[in-house]
């Protein structure tokens, strides 16, 4: 993909990160397995442009005094130690097996949404 296409899908899981707070991974993993990427390097990836996009909405929602900070850096601190146990596991899982594992995660959160009232 050309230097402009990634700089367009960036703005778009920009947006989509920042409306939906759901870090833009959810996005940026599908497109990235579409372009061929391995799951691994998807993954790894995407968390250096959530990184960056993260660090852009968080100044842009902390401007408009939408950030609890004392909760948002205690979920942060506990998800240190999640990243380091999930980065491990995911060297023993196949793409074709976490393409199913995202889809079902898509899956059961959309369908918690819908459902929740």
């Amino acid at each position: 993909m050309s230097y402009i296409g990634l700089l367009a899908m960036g703005v778009l899981v920009g947006v989509g990160a920042s409306f939906t707070g759901l870090g833009g991974g959810f996005l940026m993993i599908p497109l990235m397995l579409l372009l061929g990427y391995s799951a691994q390097k998807a993954v790894g990836t995407s968390f250096l442009a959530i990184f960056i996009i993260s660090m852009s909405a968080l100044f842009a929602h902390g401007k408009l005094a939408n950030v609890d900070y004392k909760t948002g850096f205690m979920l942060g601190l506990g998800g240190i130690l999640g990243a380091q146990v999930g980065a491990r596991l995911l060297t023993h899982v196949s793409t074709g097996n976490f393409k199913k594992i995202f889809a079902c995660v898509l899956i059961g959160l959309a369908l918690y949404l819908l459902i929740k009232k």
